[in-house]
Order: structure tokens, then sequence, then C-alpha cells
């Protein structure tokens, strides 16, 4: 294990940042919350009671400038390598957090200039937030996912009108080393900027992250950067493993309306410490788990340069938590079962909760999570489109299963039916499925590029592509998509990139990529495919349809977990693929099997139909009542978050 040394110096030379700042006049501590946030009534209360503007900063480095100003000497931020009870973290308190990010901007304008693109390829790290931050403040921070491909990456830097890219070093993480050089071959404009193991000297036709930070005062910015409240911030793109990812613009309001959001509803507070196991690339990790903090004082733990990706950091989890007074842990779904596998849950003192979000809680799991931990499970609902935050289930309330809780403080949340020609009609009735709308200053201005906007954003806001619905007290529960996406582990997949490489194979005529349940991930991609004339369906032609996708599909987690071949293809009457007889196909022969084992001769039929409140409804009909194999078959059913029904074959 590497030394904590490793990932950043302890702040030498950083000078007292905030002492040199103009003093703001407000920050979000003089007007603390009262009470937790419980109701929309509250929501409603908290925002007649003051302006957006008085409670957030014009931009997001004055909005470090104000946390230094207040809770300058407490702990900020976190780097865990280790579940041993004998490390000591690295840990920058609050003003050599905003030196190290105010050293970082001026570093990025010095090499670049103010208003330049400034892209990463790095672990989680305090240099990655270094450099989002500083991004933002010197020009605009570019996020990418190191699962992507090259050529994905060079047109999303392109687009981006990235000049630098800030990159893991050789001796580091040789394998994004590897790939920054791959990019820099297709781009060679681009200036490399190396975060590397401490007295590495700087790789060659690259630049050192740190040298070039500690060159730069840290107490004032060096330049002009002219933002306000309507400048770009950032480029996030959409997704983790979509074909071709979409730029989404992030003004500095945009992003500082949905941290405020995620304070509020979470009730964070400069005694909170969170444990942030997500990537720094994804908007939750940065907006959720991070941004939120910061504008409290509250403490934010890195759990190590992979996060939940580190086995170390699964098993340790509990311990870590104890250890460090975490009082607000959180992970995907996916990554929950682990955690809880790993072990027995210690009694956690300090611990209010645990969040989640990305893609929806089995009911199995949440209230096995809530039965071992003794902690409430809530769940957060955020979208790149709406600066990561968009309603979270309040903190200081009891959690509402599958819901995700109200809409942020000074947002619009509308369910909207859709009009039979295209676009969004009037409000749904509580309770009635129609289509997420949200409007407000942490929606974005819309893609980069601005041909892409239209059917997303619309009527002055975001038409999400969620099916969705509100109840009486104005809680809003997911129901699915209108949209064809699949959800593995809270990443898009885009359904089109696997069908046009599936295409490509001169043995398929038509393919049509669709979701499978799936425990573990929610969903899983898998493929239908009708074949060509004379073409084979044996197992060794299968078998090369297999390696023909994983040769073409640009993303491992997009490669189809099966791939089903049917003679023809269910289609519309005007000969579109009929999408949802897959999906419901695709259930079925998924369950099936696992049912068959456990039931034997009293499994009388499986039926799953699109729609209702989850997406999906399955039925599962026993040829007579049997106690053991009804608690069977729901034990099966429980680990998926689809509706389902067992009933007796009539």
């Amino acid at each position: 294990m590497l030394p904590p040394a490793f990932w950043i110096s302890h702040g030498r030379n950083l000078r007292q940042a905030f002492h040199n700042q103009k003093r703001e006049q407000l920050s979000f501590e003089d007007f603390p919350l009262q009470t937790p946030i419980l109701s929309l009534a509250d929501i409603e209360a908290y925002e007649q009671a003051l302006p957006l503007s008085a409670r957030i900063a014009d931009t997001i480095h004055q909005a470090f400038v104000r946390t230094a100003q207040r809770h300058g000497k407490r702990p900020a931020l976190s780097m865990v390598l280790s579940a041993s009870p004998d490390e000591t973290p690295l840990t920058l308190n609050y003003e050599q957090l905003l030196g190290a990010i105010t050293q970082t901007a001026n570093a990025f304008a010095d090499l670049a200039g103010p208003g330049a693109g400034i892209a990463y390829l790095l672990p989680n790290l305090p240099q990655t937030h270094m450099t989002l931050w500083g991004a933002a403040t010197s020009g605009h921070a570019v996020p990418l996912n190191p699962l992507l491909q090259t050529e994905h990456l060079v047109a999303l830097l392109e687009a981006a009108e990235a000049r630098v890219l800030v990159g893991g070093g050789p001796a580091m993480a040789a394998p994004l080393w590897e790939k920054c050089l791959a990019i820099q071959a297709a781009m060679p404009q681009l200036k490399l900027v190396a975060v590397d193991l401490p007295g590495q000297p700087a790789p060659a036709g690259a630049l050192s992250f740190d040298a070039l930070r500690k060159a730069q005062p840290a107490d004032q910015l060096m330049f002009d950067s002219g933002k306000g409240p309507d400048a770009l911030a950032s480029y996030f793109h959409t997704g983790g493993t979509t074909g071709v990812p979409k730029l989404v613009a992030h003004t500095q309001r945009n992003e500082l309306t949905a941290a405020l959001g995620a304070a509020a509803l979470m009730n964070l507070d400069e005694e909170d410490a969170i444990a942030n196991g997500l990537p720094l690339f994804h908007v939750a990790s940065a907006m959720a788990c991070s941004l939120s903090a910061f504008l409290t004082g509250a403490h934010v733990l890195i759990l190590s340069p992979q996060g939940l990706r580190n086995p170390e950091m699964i098993r340790g989890y509990w311990s870590i938590v104890q250890r460090m007074g975490v009082t607000i842990a959180g992970a995907v779904p996916t990554s929950l079962a682990p955690i809880l596998d790993a072990g027995p849950v210690p009694e956690l003192p300090h611990l209010r909760c645990c969040i989640t979000g990305s893609a929806p809680t089995p009911r199995a799991l949440a209230e096995r999570f809530a039965r071992e931990t003794r902690k409430p499970l809530y769940e957060v609902l955020g979208m790149t489109e709406s600066g990561g935050v968009t309603a979270i289930d309040p903190l200081g309330g009891e959690p509402s299963f599958c819901s995700v809780g109200f809409r942020i403080p000074y947002s619009e949340l509308r369910v909207r039916r859709p009009l039979p020609g295209g676009g969004l009609g009037p409000d749904c009735a509580p309770g009635e499925v129609g289509h997420l709308f949200v409007r407000g200053p942490s929606v974005s201005p819309g893609y980069k590029n601005a041909a892409q906007n239209a059917g997303t954003f619309v009527d002055g806001g975001l038409d999400s592509g969620d099916l969705a619905y509100l109840d009486e007290q104005g809680k809003l529960f997911i129901a699915g998509r209108s949209k064809d996406v699949i959800i593995r582990s809270g990443h898009n997949i885009d359904p089109g990139m696997i069908e046009e490489a599936m295409t490509r194979h001169p043995d398929v005529a038509y393919a049509a990529a669709v979701s499978q349940p799936d425990g573990y991930a929610g969903e899983l991609p898998v493929c239908y495919v009708s074949l060509a004339p004379g073409a084979r369906a044996d197992a060794p032609a299968l078998q090369a349809l297999q390696e023909h996708a994983q040769q073409h599909i640009a993303e491992r987690p997009a490669w189809p977990r099966h791939i089903y071949v049917l003679p023809q293809l269910p289609m519309t009457s005007v000969g579109k693929i009929f999408k949802p007889a897959l999906r419901e196909d695709a259930a079925c022969r998924l369950l099936e099997p696992q049912l068959r084992q456990s039931l034997g001769e009293l499994l009388a039929g499986i039926d799953a139909k699109e729609g209702g409140k989850r997406g999906l409804r399955v039925t599962v009909s026993l040829s007579r009542e049997d106690a053991a194999a009804r608690q069977a078959a729901q034990d099966i059913l429980a680990s998926h978050t689809f509706e389902h029904a067992i009933v007796v074959q009539g």
C-alpha cells in the first residue's frame, strides 16, 4: 500500500488563502436550517424565506472562499487508503483546500489562458478535486470516464475545446497514462499534465501537476476570469457507457443550486462526514457527495483512488465508517449488497444514514440494509442535465421505499402527460404515470451541440425521459423510462450502440438490444437477433457473435450478457421492432430456470408485462397452493426492482 504522501503533499507552502480574499456578506450557514426539511411545505417555506441569490455565491470559487472564512481549520477532504486502524489519512482543512484550488486555477490559466477547457482522466485523489474546482474557476472542467475507449474520449475533448488533459502519471497509473498518450497522439496540440508519485520527474512531453501548482500563489487568483453565475463551469458527459456521449453544459449557478439543494434535503452541517466512494467524473460524486458538503463545512472522505471498486474498501467499509466518524454513508445499489456480505455491521453511533442512487434499489436489498445496519436508507435522483441533483428523500424523515423524495429547493418538478403527436401536455393527477419534467436554476442550458437539445430541453425545462408519478404529498416515484436506455449499475447504455455493432456481422439481419433484470446490477444488456438466410444458430455461431460484439462495442459494460436468436423479431404495424415484447421475454428467460429449479412441477407459468409503477410486472403461477413454494418464488422475485405477484393457476 502506498503511503499517504503519495497522494498529495500536506499543503506545504500553502498560504492563508482566505485572509486576502474579499470577505463575502453571506454564506450558506448564515441561514442554517432550524429544523430538517421533511415536506413539500417545508421546501416552500425555505424558498420563501430567502431568494436563491442570498443562499449561494456567484461562483464556485467564491463558495470555497466563504466556507474557508467560516471553517478554515476544520477538515475538508481526507484520503483513506486502507481499512487499517493504524492508518492516519491525509487531511486538508478548508484553508488548505481553498489554497490548493486557487493554485490550480492559477496554474491552468497560466498554462492555457483563462477560459480554457481542462479535461481530466484521473482516479479519485485530492488532486482530482483540485483539478475539477480549479478548472471550473480558470475556465471549464471536462471530467472523463476512464472506461471510455480512446476514440470516444478524443471526440469529447475536441467537442469540449479542451486544451489541457490532466492524467494519472506512468508511475502511479500506467494504463491511464497510456490512454493519455494515445489521446495526445490524436490531438498533438493538447497539453499533458501528469499527477504522479512524489518525486517523480515529469514524463516526456508532459508537465508535473504538483510542480505547476506549487509554483503559483495560493492566496489570490492571478487572472480575471470574468465569471458570474451564468458562466460555464464544466461539461459533464452523459452516462458512462453510451455509444456517443453528449456533453452537458453546467453553469456556476447550475452546480451551486444542485449542491445547495442536496445540502438542504440532506440536512448537512459542519459536523457531518460523508464517505464518497463514487468516481469523480460522475455528477453524483461531484455534486451530491462533494460540493454539497463543501458548502456547509462538512468533511468529505475519498475512499481510495478506486473508490468502492477497491475490494479492500468493500471489506473494510464499516470499520472505516466507524473509525472516521462517518455520519452519511453512500453507495450505489450494486455496492450495498457486497458491503453487507463482507461481515456483520458493528455499532455505528455516529452514522445517521446511508444514501443511494443511480439505479432503483430492490425492496429485498433495502429491507436487508435497514435490518442489518439499523440505519435508514434514502434514495437520491440525479441527472447530468439537471446539475447532478434533482430530488432527494429527506434525510430527516422516515425513508419512503421506491421514492426518490421531493424536488430540491428553487426547482420545479412536474409529471406531464405525453401528447399523441409528441411533446408534453398538462400535469398528471397524483398517482398517474407520465413524463418527468424539471425546470429551474439547476437545469443545464443544454448540450454543447445545440442540435441535440430537441426533445430533451423543451418548454424552458428538461424532459428527463423518465416515466414517473407524484403522490398526494408531492413525493416522486420513478416508474421506468420512456427511452430505451439500459441502466447497468447506474451507467446508461445506449442500445443503439449494441445494435449498430451487431448488424455489422454478415450473419445478422436485425438486432435489438434491451434490458434484462439483474438482482445485482439492476439491468444487464441482452441482444435479440434474427439471422440472414443460410446463417447458422448453433453454439459455435453464437460464440462467434459474442466475439464480434466484444470486438466492436466500445465499452465492456455494454457487451450483451446473452445473445438470443429469434426467427423473426416482433414488429409494430409500421415495421418498427417492438421492444416491450423483447423486454418481457428477456425477463421470462432469466426467471424461468431459477424458478424451475426451486419450484419444479409447481411452476405453472411466468408472465411479464411492461407498465405499472415500476416499469415491469411479473406474475408467477403455481399449479397449486404451497407455502414453501410461494416463499421460494417470493425470495427470487424480491431481489429485483419490478412489481411481482404470485398466483395459483385458476
